[in-house]
């Protein structure tokens, strides 16, 4: 559940104090992300890693939330610039699904958010915050287009296609490749087959299958 207070106007986003601040509070909740589940952390324990008191937190965040969306939006800033590098590498046609895919091997925190907690921090930021979330997305998939009809001979169409079947795909890859030890067993007790992939691996493969009609020879 949301910990929230009376909705007050919070410092600009853009003011070089306000934006220090403001990471140094999404650094601890990636911190603290890495340690424990999402329900676990509160804007108490947050600001027990900062120099911030839970108080002055609601001068940069108005929710838990928020500063989750924040974490979720700066991974997809990092994940968009390490695009925009790829869209202007030299490398074979044949190499492009893997390097693609291993761009998303070191965005498990991007990745465990999406698949996981998105609802709750959506639903849980202010319109202005959230906004300002789907910016960054909409900027994440430009640079999935570019890249893609950089290193392959995708039309504007097919382009779109596969931004519309690789999207979804992503809510679910981490909860595939991240298994815990019981998932694992309560599988076999089932008797369901489960294999074991990365996220690389598991993102190559989709990657090559949807490029196959227009990828460079």
């Amino acid at each position: 559940m949301s910990e929230e207070r009376t909705p007050k106007a919070c410092p600009c986003r853009g003011s070089g104090l306000t934006a220090a601040r403001r990471e140094e509070i999404v650094d601890a909740c990636a911190q603290l992300y890495e340690e424990m589940p999402f329900k676990d952390i509160t804007l108490l324990k947050i600001g027990e890693r900062t120099s911030f008191t839970r108080t002055s937190i609601y001068n940069y965040f108005q929710t838990r939330e928020e500063i989750f969306l924040a974490l979720l939006e700066r991974e997809y800033r990092a994940w968009t610039k390490e695009l925009d590098a790829l869209t202007e590498a030299k490398f074979s046609a044949d190499e492009f699904p893997a390097r693609f895919a291993e761009l998303l091997e070191h965005r498990r925190c991007m990745l465990k958010l999406l698949s996981m907690n998105l609802y709750d921090m959506e639903a849980g930021s202010r319109l202005e915050e959230l906004t300002a979330f789907k910016r960054t997305y909409g900027k994440s998939m430009q640079a999935v287009r570019r890249c893609l009809m950089a290193h392959t001979r995708a039309t504007d169409g097919e382009a779109e296609e596969f931004l519309y079947a690789f999207y979804p795909f992503l809510i679910g890859l981490y909860p595939y490749a991240e298994v815990t030890e019981k998932q694992r067993r309560a599988m076999e007790l089932a008797e369901v087959p489960y294999r074991s992939c990365t996220i690389a691996a598991l993102t190559r493969s989709l990657v090559e299958k949807l490029i196959l009609p227009y990828a460079k020879e």
